[in-house]
């Protein structure tokens, strides 16, 4: 890997676990307050949004049609890379506005209905996205991994009016589709079969795109709380529940993502930046690679509309593989990217990770799951030039909440950051009664960017949602400062004869072994402790270790009730979600039947 020498001079000399000099020069208080100050970037009024008041951000923009309309200025600029395939803002945003067009005419979708996008990562995904958006509707994606009979839920649930497809979601959905209320169905790379309607056909080919009319729908007058997007949560159990997220709910998320940034600079004393200058030429263009689905919020929220109000490029990947990614960072000489812990895991162990020029990263973000030490510790060792930095968030909250990078990072690695400054946080116990700072309990989101609850879902949304607060399932305690430690998930903490053991503290053990890329702990069936410990591990390629070592290793930082009674030892990748979260229920009967394989 090679990086700038300027940039490799500029590298922390901070450790993670190690406090800098002086650090910090402001402190957390200080630093809400100077960000939040009359006329700052995260300048905040009282609102009544739902009957309740909020702390809402004054440069907030209202809706998804502004973002549209951004688009549209951005004109011949690279816009989508996909393959070998190449569209500029002009032309993805013509094909938007020719597609809006079409949908309220031909298939009378008006502001409201709902218009479901099931696809994989495709340029067509974007410009169906800002099709819906041009006129209004609730745009609804779906799991493109999903089945035929789970995309048909998706399309019943949501009760959407119009579906458009790739071809190989719609030969899933072939054999459900007479049981479907669609007033159309549009395919594009597939064969126009089962009553599908090619896309071609309607706004036709990429290369004619730039000679639609520039005439998008008139502005539907949308207002900042109308629902925008349903997003299905990407549970790994139980249907998923559609998450009503409204425009004021992704505009807050938008803002909220550049508090990591401004913290860490008046953190330092260098105070906030000074405010772009309005006259000054545009800066020059940054380059974004989107290797997580776009039908999840973070692939959505916070990175594919924020890239367009910059003017971005954003480059798709079809489906992710560590050395494809790699390859795509040295080609699109890529300026910004993110993913999951697991992927980042396979990126820095990836055989080409020392063969690419990754020497234009100014940032490489992570979240969705809890972060390992060891990770922190590596990411900032191989990427010395840029800090690091995570987010905290959840469908439900239209992505981020905490936000965690740069000396704050170093000092407190094992954290998921703190809280963004609309945003309030508290810990309460099983019965929803708010414990005192420091104790360990559920983690309960409030603000701006939480959703109004589940599409047609009274039962999930009173579940989950108690007089404005989000709760999110995750174990945590938040120390003085303000800091977040997640612990576990609530339904994956073990109890082993009425001792709490969660599940990320053995995890993160074993990830710190230096042949262990991966690891999930689950809870084994006992018939006198209820639950003992077992664990799978994912070695490092060309790694080796015992089940006996891996057990004497965390025994040696943790106490005896915690250590597993049986590692499940691996080569190759644990199963995932498409948000590329760990399907434990699956690893766990895996693991339950390995053991009484051995009993028998």
């Amino acid at each position: 890997m090679n990086a700038p020498a300027s940039q490799g001079q500029s590298a922390p000399k901070v450790q993670p676990g190690q406090i800098p000099p002086g650090w910090p020069v402001v402190s957390l208080a200080e630093t809400y307050a100077q960000a939040c100050a009359p006329g700052a970037p995260f300048e905040m009024r009282e609102t009544e949004i739902r009957g309740r008041t909020y702390r809402t951000y004054v440069n907030a923009m209202g809706t998804l049609r502004e973002i549209f309309e951004i688009g549209r200025g951005w004109g011949d600029r690279e816009f989508l890379v996909f393959e070998d395939e190449r569209l500029t803002y002009d032309q993805a945003f013509r094909a938007a506005g020719a597609l809006g067009r079409v949908l309220s005419e031909r298939y009378g979708v008006r502001k409201g209905d709902r218009l479901v996008i099931a696809m994989r990562n495709l340029p067509e995904w974007i410009i169906a996205f800002w099709a819906g958006a041009s006129i209004g509707a609730v745009l609804t994606p779906l799991n493109a991994w999903g089945t035929g009979e789970e995309l048909a839920y998706g399309i019943e649930n949501s009760g959407a009016r119009v579906a458009i497809v790739d071809g190989e979601r719609l030969d899933r959905l072939a054999p459900c589709l007479a049981g479907l209320d669609l007033a159309g169905l549009i395919v594009t790379r597939g064969e126009a079969a089962h009553g599908a309607v090619s896309w071609e056909s309607l706004i036709g080919k990429p290369a004619d795109y730039g000679a639609l009319p520039d005439d998008p729908m008139p502005d539907p007058e949308c207002d900042t709380d109308d629902l925008a997007t349903i997003l299905y949560t990407s549970g790994t159990t139980g249907r998923p529940k559609g998450a009503m997220g409204s425009h004021r709910n992704i505009m807050t998320n938008m803002v909220s993502l550049g508090f990591n940034g401004a913290r860490a600079a008046i953190r330092r004393g260098e105070g906030l930046p000074p405010p772009p200058d309005p006259d000054a030429p545009p800066p020059p263009q940054k380059t974004i690679l989107v290797p997580v689905p776009m039908f999840h919020v973070t692939g959505t929220n916070s990175m594919m509309v924020p890239a367009i109000v910059g003017g971005a490029k954003i480059v798709l990947m079809y489906k992710w593989n560590p050395e494809r990614f790699l390859e795509l960072i040295e080609r699109e000489k890529v300026n910004s990217t993110t993913g999951v812990p697991a992927m980042v895991w396979q990126v820095l162990e990836s055989p080409d990770f020392g063969k690419r020029d990754l020497s234009s990263l100014e940032a490489y973000s992570y979240g969705g799951a809890a972060i390992a030490p060891e990770l922190a510790i590596r990411f900032s060792q191989v990427f010395p030039w840029f800090p690091i930095g995570q987010g905290y968030g959840a469908t439900e909250t239209s992505s981020v909440s905490a936000t965690h990078s740069a000396e704050d990072y170093l000092t407190h690695p094992d954290s998921v950051g703190v809280a963004v400054p609309c945003v309030d946080l508290k810990v309460v116990d099983d019965a929803g009664k708010d414990l005192p700072q420091g104790s360990v309990g559920e983690l309960c989101i409030r603000g701006p960017n939480v959703v109004a609850g589940y599409w047609n879902n009274p039962e999930g949304t009173a579940a989950a949602f108690t007089d404005g607060w989000y709760h999110t399932g995750d174990v945590c305690r938040i120390d003085e400062e303000g800091f977040v430690y997640l612990l576990d998930r609530k339904k994956d903490m073990l109890i082993r004869g009425g001792e709490n053991i969660y599940c990320v503290e053995v995890e993160s053990v074993l990830v710190s072994h230096p042949a262990v890329i991966d690891a999930a702990v689950v809870g084994l069936p006992d018939r006198v402790l209820g639950e003992e410990v077992g664990a799978l591990v994912q070695l490092k390629p060309g790694a080796s270790v015992s089940e006996a070592e891996l057990k004497a290793y965390v025994a040696r930082h943790l106490a005896p009730f915690k250590v597993p009674v049986a590692i499940d030892v691996r080569t190759e990748e644990f199963p995932r979600n498409a948000s590329g979260k760990t399907l434990k229920p699956v690893l766990r009967e895996e693991m339950i039947a390995l053991m009484e394989g051995k009993r028998a």
